[in-house]
């Protein structure tokens, strides 16, 4: 058979291109993966390329090894010479050779996110920084965008000048790097920075490698960063011939410090380059595809292109809107059991995507009713997530104090100075007079060497017994609440602002909504029945695993992934896209959001159903919420929309969440929030002023302009940069 016989006339003219840039912008599903390998096989087969002048580089170990084993499958005699690996790899192998040339050892260690996390945690000891105010993932993320840069300490200090809390970075930084240095260490980011580093200070090995990587390709060039995208342009800027694929559509990793503009200005840096668009789609039915490309086209920041495909124009594409997430979630349930028992599916056809990890509750809780195998996928199951096991553990400890597993865990949690050799201490005394450890510590003083740590201990026992006490009329939900602000657990978390404390926070929300829907359930206060009902749920750890079932994650995770059938829940604003997208003013949030929302209606091959509620718990409370902005971009004759409720106001009197719920039943009446926007006579601040927002953290006010209905606040943010936003909206607290 012909090389090309598998080939559309797109791939062909992407394939058959030898000399010079060329950018390949490859839609969803359209065999990108394919054009890249028989691309590598013409260069070596048909051009006479050495395999050794070929680099291919890839974001993921698995996807290197994927390209590698088809292009060794093609060509089994002469394909151990090219080069396919990742940006690390590809950069830690080039360091190994050269890199005393910049001043470290070939025998360089390679640190990874703990070795990083303790040397800064070290770091911030000595120089007397309270790691209670700054976490230390607010340095590595400073650090790691820095570098991203390619701004060393020094750059850093420059571009931040002015911030005081950003000047702790600083200070971090250089003592990071001096320490790396000293330590003949690199971190993951450095691998990049210091081969960047190594090719502009020593051009004769620059050119070396120019000579050895005469041709190159990249692959998801959408998610490189500045750091990458400088590597890549050095060493393709003598022979220029580069080839990246990409899709701009899918630039869905800005929070990882992807820069969409890399893909979107390829052809400014690279004038004469050849463009080729790969637009027919060879997973998904016609009608999925029109769903994604009604959706997309509403985004600025893209280059154009329309999936299309020649396989069958397939079903409507659902749309379902519920009353509530509980039926959102047995909607999906009884589905998935239909379809199984019923038309003979497998679970394995299914996955249930959804925009945080915190949603999983209620559709774990829905599979194991319904006794449907399920996997969670870029995740950890709810109940065994770190967050959720603490907050647990004090519930537990609450409850029954003869819990050793569930004291030990809390007692420094969050930090209270309690160090593990006290802790040790205390639990050698108590197996040693045959007592709990809790009861231990009501008699820290008794403990040998446990010196003015007793006093913490005996403030921990205080603690928990004030919980004990409350915990005889505090409803389930009212406690877990106590419990977090007595122990400053949820403002440790508010105070780290990182995106992995916002994702450990919407999870302690979710939490707060299984408590908030037990409590309906009780006539009293039941902490026990709350943990035993728990505790079943979180039993699933002990079942046996089982390859066929169904599919559980994130948006973020499901990239690359596709399935015979997908369910996209939760779509309403405010949750996909997040609130803090809508209130941010910057198009750049939502455009990503929408960009997500694109990647997770492309993975289905048959079928898609797109779910929304028109109440949802949040916290514990009850929120009313509008379909989401992305549905209500796809026409409606592209969707097949059932059990929908009319648009009325909101009941003027207060109820219950349980009589919102049944008034919403009875009735099929549920409403969106409403925002208005109420222009203010002033403002408490102004330029020059240090503000807070609450998704961005702390910043400076650059310039306030008065508008017909609101102030339009430009505000230079410590973490996020610069941003303009409405006042109304932004909500920014003056410092």
């Amino acid at each position: 058979m012909n090389t090309y016989d598998s080939l559309n006339p797109q791939q062909c003219e992407a394939v058959r291109h030898v000399e010079g840039p060329l950018l390949i912008l490859a839609g969803a599903g359209s065999g990108k993966t394919r054009v890249l390998t028989h691309r590598i096989v013409r260069l070596i087969e048909e051009e006479g390329v050495s395999p050794w002048n070929i680099l291919a580089i890839t974001f993921t170990n698995k996807a290197a090894g994927e390209m590698r084993e088809r292009v060794e499958r093609m060509l089994p005699e002469g394909a151990h010479g090219v080069w396919v690996s990742t940006f690390h790899s590809t950069c830690a192998r080039i360091l190994r050779r050269y890199i005393e040339l910049i001043g470290y050892g070939s025998n360089f260690t390679i640190y990874d996110g703990d070795d990083q996390k303790s040397l800064i945690k070290d770091i911030c000891k000595r120089l007397k920084i309270d790691t209670k105010l700054y976490r230390e993932r607010f340095f590595s993320g400073a650090i790691s965008s820095a570098k991203d840069r390619l701004e060393g300490p020094e750059e850093f200090a420059l571009r931040v000048q002015g911030d005081f809390q950003l000047q702790k970075a600083v200070q971090v930084y250089r003592e990071y790097q001096r320490e790396l240095k000293n330590n003949n260490a690199l971190d993951f980011d450095d691998l990049i920075f210091r081969t960047v580093e190594l090719f502009q200070s020593r051009p004769e090995v620059l050119d070396s490698y120019q000579e050895r990587f005469r041709f190159i390709l990249v692959d998801e060039y959408q998610d490189t960063n500045t750091a990458q995208f400088k590597l890549i342009s050095l060493l393709a800027s003598k022979y220029r011939n580069l080839c990246v694929v990409g899709d701009d559509d899918q630039s869905i990793y800005r929070f990882r410090g992807a820069n969409i503009e890399n893909i979107l200005n390829f052809e400014h840096f690279f004038p004469d380059a050849k463009v080729i668009r790969l637009e027919q789609n060879y997973r998904s039915t016609q009608s999925i595809l029109d769903a994604a490309n009604e959706v997309i086209r509403h985004n600025a920041g893209r280059k154009s292109k329309t999936l299309w495909t020649a396989n069958p124009g397939g079903e409507r594409v659902q749309f379902r809107q519920f009353l509530n997430g509980f039926e959102e979630a047995e909607y999906v349930a009884e589905t998935i059991a239909g379809k199984v028992h019923r038309d003979g599916c497998a679970y394995g056809d299914f996955a249930v995507l959804y925009r945080t990890n915190a949603q999983s509750r209620l559709f774990e809780e829905k599979f194991l009713l319904a006794d449907i195998p399920y996997k969670i996928i870029g995740g950890v199951n709810f109940y065994a997530r770190k967050e959720i096991k603490d907050v647990l553990a004090y519930l537990k400890t609450i409850a029954n104090a003869e819990d050793d597993l569930a004291v030990r865990r809390i007692l420094n949690v969050p930090k209270r100075g309690i160090g593990q050799a006290s802790a040790a201490r205390a639990q050698d005394y108590a197996i040693a007079h045959e007592m709990g450890l809790y009861e231990a510590l009501k008699t820290a003083d008794k403990i040998p060497g446990i010196g003015r740590t007793g006093m913490k201990l005996r403030a921990f026992v205080d603690m928990i017994q004030a919980f004990r006490s409350k915990a005889e009329f505090f409803t389930v939900k009212e406690l877990i609440e106590n419990v977090l602000e007595v122990t400053g657990y949820l403002k440790e978390l508010e105070d780290e602002g990182t995106d992995e404390a916002d994702e450990r926070i919407a999870n302690i929300d979710e939490l707060l909504n299984k408590a908030a829907a037990f409590d309906e359930e009780q006539e009293g206060p039941s902490l026990d029945a709350f943990l035993a009902e728990v505790a079943l749920v979180a039993d699933i750890d002990d079942l046996e695993e089982n390859p066929d079932h169904v599919v559980l994650m994130t948006l973020h995770s499901a990239k690359g992934l596709e399935f015979p059938a997908v369910f996209l829940v939760g779509m309403e604003d405010g949750l996909f896209p997040s609130f803090l997208s809508i209130a941010s003013d910057d198009p750049a949030d939502i455009e990503e959001e929408r960009r997500l929302c694109y990647v997770g209606i492309t993975r289905a091959r048959r079928e898609l159903t797109l779910t929304s509620a028109r109440q949802r718990m949040v916290r514990g409370e009850v929120h009313f919420n509008r379909i989401s902005r992305f549905i209500e971009e796809i026409p409606e004759e592209m969707l097949q929309k059932k059990e929908l409720f009319p648009e009325k106001p909101v009941p003027a009197r207060r109820q219950t969440a349980r009589q919102q719920a049944l008034e919403a039943f009875r009735t099929k009446v549920a409403v969106p929030r409403q925002f208005e926007v109420k222009k203010s006579d002033g403002l408490e601040y102004g330029p020059g002023d240090r503000v807070r927002h609450v998704k961005f953290g702390d910043g400076t006010v650059k310039a306030v302009v008065e508008g017909g209905r609101d102030f339009e606040v430009t505000v230079e943010f410590d973490r996020v940069g610069v941003k303009k936003m409405f006042a109304s909206f932004a909500k920014l607290e003056k410092l």
